[in-house]
């Protein structure tokens, strides 16, 4: 099969001065939906560094540890209060990894290695993508790992749900082939009772401003007075909150591949900007399948490749294929469209999305694609939920998805209103505790934004507001490549580079950057 081109050398920098500024959030949040919350903690709840050494041992075997895993990574964890609001009370353990700083006569500090999500493992990234780094960065930073609280190794939660929600299509809320959104709204009352039933009180407690908490305490543990961060995805929000709510306790960080911060909506805000995402990277998966010197070639146009899916997709709505092995058993309109939403993270797995389609036109499917195994599937998905339905309330009323989803669906064909659906936490049993942090221009400057302009999950106006909150505590860089996950795999040369230096030496541009 042909791979896709990737754009990675000969690319040019150019920059522009940053507007010196002070910035609050673009949108207020609503009265309605958070009056009443405890406000969140501000940066004066910072405990105190220095606490006793961590316990480093070898990482067990399964989560953590076993194959593959460097041999230098060592785990342990740290306590943490299950409720911060009542530190005294039920404990709770995160656990963390670090590959020591291969040359310490120039160790800096630490750099954590911040997962994405929410229901992301990040306990292995100092053996997996910390070995990417460049060797200045590996010599000068311990790379830290950490599982968030409720996921992995730190004490893992399971709200039991049926094997049936776990799919890799219902892991989304796609409506029906119609735009209706019922069946949606049963999926989020029976998964929502399940998390009521089984969830135990954890789950109540799963945050993001909690997640920034106990990275507070995993910080003192460590014994150090400020994080290095490269955060990823849902990390970079996660990251944002943590340097607004302890802004002097960060060093140098790194958000790539961005989320909005928008307090008003948060999670409900990143699952819609799929739709723009989508069709900003999909005309690269196009233009890839219908060029001629393409062994998978689809179509002899762009346009043609679009109408192909579109209509394959719309065919299989009516007659899915029977799928031995995967999850639904069978490939239906909605797997297509995931697939093709998951192919557009990374340049790379094209090949794969054009045999799928290749196979779904002629009536076959190809092998069942791997599944993680069915409890460590249903932890992810259920920290996620926690995560997404404890940040904000969501809208409980089915006309509300209703209307969004018809409105996308129009607009956007290739997403078919699944980004504006109903998640389970349009029937979460719990109201969220306290307001989104709101993300500002106070702290020190230190941050750097690296995104993608083609990025189907965490699309470039989201980054832009991430940094237009920031104001002059970043600089951002635009790289001019498609995929999520730039620094090191889908970004370009250029950007690498940029990030690097930021990393090993603290320079960064002295305005925004275009990476062409």
């Amino acid at each position: 099969m042909t791979k896709p081109k990737r754009r990675t050398t000969k690319a040019k920098c150019r920059t522009t001065k940053p507007k010196r500024h002070r910035t609050a959030l673009l949108l207020a949040a609503s009265a309605a939906v958070l009056g009443g919350l405890v406000p969140p903690a501000t940066a004066t709840a910072a405990p105190a560094t220095g606490t006793a050494a961590l316990d480093w041992r070898p990482c067990a075997e399964g989560g953590g540890g076993g194959r593959g895993l460097d041999a230098r990574q060592e785990c342990a964890t740290v306590e943490v209060p299950v409720d911060h609001a009542d530190p005294g009370g039920a404990r709770t353990t995160i656990a963390v990894s670090r590959i020591p700083a291969e040359k310490p006569s120039a160790r800096r500090g630490v750099l954590l290695l911040a997962p994405g999500g929410p229901g992301g493992s990040g306990l292995d990234n100092p053996s997996g993508k910390g070995q990417r780094l460049p060797q200045e960065i590996r010599d000068r930073y311990d790379l830290i790992g950490i599982d968030p609280r409720g996921m992995g190794r730190s004490a893992p939660v399971d709200c039991g749900f049926d094997p049936a929600d776990l799919g890799t299509s219902k892991q989304r809320p796609w409506p029906a082939a119609d735009g209706s959104v019922t069946a949606t709204m049963e999926t989020a009352r029976r998964m929502s009772a399940a998390c009521a039933r089984h969830g135990g009180d954890l789950i109540r407690h799963i945050s993001t401003a909690n997640n920034a908490r106990d990275l507070d305490l995993v910080r003192a543990a460590l014994g150090e007075r400020k994080l290095s961060v490269w955060a990823v995805s849902y990390g970079t929000y996660a990251t944002a909150v943590y340097a607004q709510l302890f802004p002097h306790r960060t060093d140098r960080v790194v958000l790539d591949s961005v989320d909005d911060p928008d307090p008003e909506r948060v999670g409900r805000g990143w699952l819609a900007a799929h739709e723009r995402g989508v069709e900003a990277a999909f005309p690269e998966f196009a233009a890839w399948a219908s060029a001629p010197g393409t062994a998978d070639r689809l179509a002899g146009t762009p346009a043609g490749v679009r109408a192909l899916v579109l209509g394959l997709a719309a065919r299989l709505d009516r007659a899915p294929i029977p799928w031995p092995g995967a999850n639904p058993a069978e490939l239906n309109g909605d797997v297509l469209r995931q697939s093709v939403l998951t192919a557009l993270y990374d340049p790379d797995d094209f090949p794969r999305l054009a045999e799928l389609i290749r196979a779904a036109r002629e009536g076959r499917t190809p092998p069942a694609p791997p599944s993680p195994p069915a409890a460590v599937l249903r932890n992810s998905v259920t920290v996620g939920a926690g995560t997404l339905c404890n940040d904000i309330a969501w809208p409980r009323s089915a006309a509300v998805y209703a209307k969004g989803v018809a409105a996308s669906r129009a607009a956007f064909p290739l997403t078919a209103g699944m980004p504006r659906n109903a998640m389970l936490c349009a029937a979460w049993p719990y109201r969220p505790q306290e307001a989104p942090v709101r993300i500002t221009d106070d702290g020190p400057s230190n941050v750097l934004l690296v995104q993608n302009e083609r990025d189907p999950a965490t699309p470039l106006a989201g980054a832009r507001r991430m940094r237009e909150a920031l104001g002059d505590r970043a600089r951002m860089v635009v790289v001019d490549a498609t995929g999520h996950d730039s620094y090191l795999d889908n970004g370009n040369a250029c950007g690498d580079r940029t990030v690097s230096r930021f990393l090993a030496t603290g320079e960064r541009p002295a305005g925004d950057t275009y990476c062409g």
